[in-house]
């Protein structure tokens, strides 16, 4: 079954679920979960609350697949990664204070740390330790690519007020990384 779930294209996937065959949605769900939990890791840091991100993203996603419209190799990938995303940002949304505004940053140039000497997990640990809007706008800007304006869009403020987030997010991010390269020698 692992063997079929690596050679399975996404079309196949999504044609196996969508005509029903017995297993396909639990393939869809291992094929994904992993990069599934990552995302969600990045916006929610604890772990129990990532599970029903995870598990809600899912339900969401087996309801929608039928009008999921395939554009290739990696298109289910994206979609599944972006409800993963969404679904992360609600939840944010209602267990959460959201500190957004929209101030401008004072910039402040910073040595840049080496992410290269620091684990994933690590870096991962140490994103969820950011303010929740902060971790959001750096998430959805680093990882979402999204521009200011579409991040402004879907957080309902200026993309003035996100490239301030993102900037203030950097600087905190680079302060502790920082601290942490110092502390690991």
């Amino acid at each position: 079954m692992f063997y079929r779930c690596e050679m399975e294209t996404e079309l196949q996937l999504l044609n196996a679920i969508r005509s029903g065959e017995k297993g396909a949605q639990r393939r869809l769900y291992e094929r994904f979960a992993g990069q599934a939990i990552a995302i969600g890791m990045r916006y929610v840091p604890d772990p129990d609350q990532v599970r029903d991100v995870v598990h809600d993203s899912f339900v969401k996603i087996l309801t929608a697949v039928n009008q999921f419209h395939y554009r290739g190799e990696g298109s289910l990938k994206a979609w599944v990664n972006s409800i993963v995303a969404h679904q992360a940002i609600n939840f944010l949304r209602e267990h959460e204070r959201l500190q957004l505004t929209d101030l401008t940053a004072e910039i402040v140039e910073e040595e840049e740390p080496d992410i290269g000497r620091i684990s994933a997990e690590e870096l991962t640990r140490l994103i969820g330790q950011l303010p929740a809007g902060y971790r959001m706008v750096l998430n959805l800007y680093v990882f979402e690519q999204l521009s200011h304006k579409e991040i402004g869009h879907l957080l309902g403020i200026k993309p003035e007020s996100s490239a301030s987030q993102y900037s203030r997010a950097k600087q905190m991010l680079a302060r502790e990384i920082m601290n942490y390269l110092k502390n690991d020698k």
